[in-house]
């Protein structure tokens, strides 16, 4: 079992990838939408849920998402149809740090993708390239609440505490016009439904030769979140304007 095909059954009761809850994402889209008929980008969409939930909020909107999963890009594409959205909806399977277009965005999004591009900075550099004056871009990535373990450094990643990155998406030139962080509630509800739902799969399919490995991740992801991060590691998804230009 490889790793995309563990992180889309572990994803199956929380289809947006990070800690966020709807309520959230649906105010953070609307801070980032203000007409309702924008055109919107996300840079490494996944199974595109941001997208489509965009789509479905607003009737004239039109999006666009880059991933290199073909079966996330499938599974947006099906669950486009189902939503009867497909209609506003291309996806591009290629790296998103290559990715061209020929116009420009209204809304560029990039929530719990920022290691595809080396960083927030970087990534905040590549959203930079594709957004039509004044248009928004929202950003999703960690931050320590509190001092971490070594261990949890190297499990995910060397992340700034929350007024350090701010302070450094400013220097970057971008001003925050909304943001959210997320409550203990939506951090914990998240890595209950991650390790949870890749657990009940194992137990509901004995006989699957991936069954084992399934199981054994569940429990070594979960205590690694109990013991290694749950009180440190936080998320922040931040709504930004460049500053100037």
């Amino acid at each position: 079992m490889n790793r995309e095909q563990i992180s889309r059954i572990a994803h199956a009761d929380h289809p947006i990838k990070a800690p966020v809850d709807d309520d959230s994402v649906r105010r953070l889209l609307e801070r980032g939408l203000p007409r309702g008929n924008e055109r919107v980008l996300d840079l490494g969409c996944g199974g595109g849920e941001w997208l489509l939930r965009a789509l479905a909020m607003h009737p004239q909107l039109h999006a666009e998402g880059v991933d290199l999963s073909a079966d996330d890009l499938t599974q947006a594409r099906q669950t486009s149809v189902q939503r009867d959205v497909e209609q506003r909806l291309v996806l591009h399977h290629q790296d998103a740090r290559s990715f061209s277009s020929p116009h420009a965005f209204d809304l560029v999004l990039s929530v719990g993708a920022a290691h595809a591009f080396g960083g927030l900075l970087p990534t905040l550099a590549a959203a930079r390239e594709h957004l039509a004056p004044g248009g928004h871009v929202l950003i999703g990535d960690g931050v320590w609440e509190r001092e971490p373990s070594p261990e949890a450094v190297e499990m995910l990643g060397d992340f700034d505490d929350l007024a350090t990155t701010v302070d450094r998406v400013v220097a970057d030139g971008w001003t925050p016009v909304h943001g959210h962080v997320s409550t203990r509630a939506e951090l914990d509800d998240y890595e209950w439904a991650c390790w949870g739902s890749l657990a009940a799969w194992a137990l509901d399919h004995p006989a699957d030769p991936d069954s084992p490995q399934a199981l054994e991740t569940a429990g070594t992801r979960r205590s690694e979140w109990l013991r290694g991060y749950r009180d440190t590691w936080g998320f922040v998804c931040l709504v930004l304007r460049q500053t100037s230009g």
